[in-house]
């Protein structure tokens, strides 16, 4: 089937992509002494420990547990000795524990690894929980929970994530290249236990090789539709990409699966599509590695654990970065301590000099309405940053500031630069606690 062409879109901004790496070919990079594993690495109810110090373990043995349904396992990246066992901080500023292993650069298997046995929806849905995949391109939501949908039955339609619309990452668009039987082969596994009948493949035009290779490998499937997106941040974004793909807008306060509609991101499936065939768990991650203070820019397939500061020595630097950032320079998350390891949802490493920080100064709303116009959400960030300034929760609920998606439009659109998605995040922190005491 011929590419498709969306012209459909929710509203957003035009970002410069800067895809400096989109033709280096993924290497794997496991020369690293200690691996530091947190017990919280998907949202949702961390982990507990399994593991004691002292003891032995192996590539894919399960490290870390939880009996809660809104969670997901935490399997070793490498074979060793546990060292310690920590408190730690995540970059998101929550407390876990962290199991840190003394790599013995063996990467032993653990022999409870081997070929999983699917028999039905339940056995597969069982299979994907044990692997402790969680949304690779995301928030990090257990897959497992994505595909329990308690009408299952609804679902007809499965939206596959590949824009990518992030500046500088490259990781989904190398899986795409690099992995792409794989990548079909879990869209197919997730297609037959769940009974969709239609494959939607959301990928932004400035990626032809990525749309022609997949067009190619599936022109003899009538169900699958490869769909060429605007590029326009952020139509990753899942009700962004679920309108793009198939016309379908998901209402507020609804979602994807109420109106029949699956969103899975690329590498996701591409994990499943490997993990059917020798059921090892998630325990290596693709990530670009970026930035005008990386000397070396690649993509790098590391040991979930992998702390930031041994990343960086491997592709060199050019200078003292001013900020390291995991993910994107829109929605990533700038981390104070170069030890913070690797986690499954991370996608990319970027390191800036103080040259690529922009000195700003924040003025008043001049009420130009980028905000407004460029929010994909159509939300009103002006309007939510005054009524978190007077810690006006209801007015913020009446705003609808749930909503609120974190892709960061309106502060990059804004001449003022105020600090509007900032806001937003402890707008939503402060509306939560206050429903809740209510």
């Amino acid at each position: 089937m011929a590419i498709m062409q969306s012209n459909r879109s929710l509203k957003g901004v035009v970002v410069p992509h800067h895809k400096h790496t989109e033709d280096t070919e993924s290497v794997m990079f496991q020369d690293i002494d200690e691996i530091c594993i947190p017990m919280l690495q998907h949202m949702g109810a961390p982990c507990t420990p399994i593991v004691k110090v002292g003891e032995q373990v192996t590539v894919g043995q399960k490290i870390g547990e939880s009996e809660q349904f809104l969670s997901a396992p935490i399997h070793s990246s490498c074979s060793g000795t546990v060292k310690r066992i920590d408190e730690y901080m995540t970059a998101a500023g929550v407390k876990t524990h962290l199991v840190i292993i003394a790599n013995d650069h063996q990467y032993q298997v653990s022999s409870e690894i081997q070929k999983p046995q699917i028999h039905d929806y339940q056995s597969f849905v069982d299979v994907v929980r044990e692997s402790g995949l969680v949304g690779l391109g995301g928030a990090g939501f257990p897959v497992h929970v994505k595909l329990s949908y308690k009408d299952i039955d609804r679902i007809q339609k499965l939206v596959i994530n590949a824009a990518e619309c992030e500046p500088f990452i490259t990781a989904d668009y190398r899986e795409c290249i690099e992995n792409t039987q794989n990548v079909l082969d879990g869209i197919e596994a997730v297609c037959k236990y769940l009974n969709i009948s239609d494959v939607y493949f959301g990928i932004e035009a400035n990626k032809p090789k990525a749309l022609e290779l997949l067009d190619q490998k599936t022109a003899n499937l009538p169900h699958f539709h490869v769909v060429r997106l605007k590029q326009l941040y952020p139509q990753g974004a899942e009700k962004s990409i679920i309108y793009a793909t198939t016309g379908i807008a998901v209402p507020s306060g609804k979602l994807p699966a109420d109106c029949g509609v699956l969103v899975m991101n690329v590498s996701s499936v591409g994990f499943i599509g490997s993990l059917l065939k020798n059921g090892m768990p998630l325990t290596l991650k693709r990530i670009t590695v970026d930035g005008d203070a990386i000397k070396h820019p690649k993509n790098l397939i590391v040991p979930i654990g992998t702390p930031i500061q041994d990343i960086l020595d491997h592709c060199e630097m050019n200078t003292t970065p001013k900020k390291v950032l995991m993910g994107g320079p829109m929605m990533g998350i700038a981390v104070s301590d170069l030890q913070t390891p690797i986690i499954k949802n991370n996608n990319a490493i970027l390191a800036f000099s103080e040259n690529e920080i922009e000195p700003y100064k924040t003025t008043s709303c001049i009420r130009c309405g980028r905000c407004v116009a460029g929010c994909p959400m159509n939300l009103m960030p002006t309007m939510l940053e005054k009524a978190y300034d007077r810690r006006d929760a209801e007015e913020l609920n009446e705003l609808q500031i749930n909503l609120c998606i974190n892709c960061g439009c309106c502060s990059y659109t804004c001449p003022a630069k105020r600090q509007l998605a900032q806001k937003n995040q402890l707008a939503k922190a402060f509306a939560r606690k206050h429903s809740s005491v209510k």
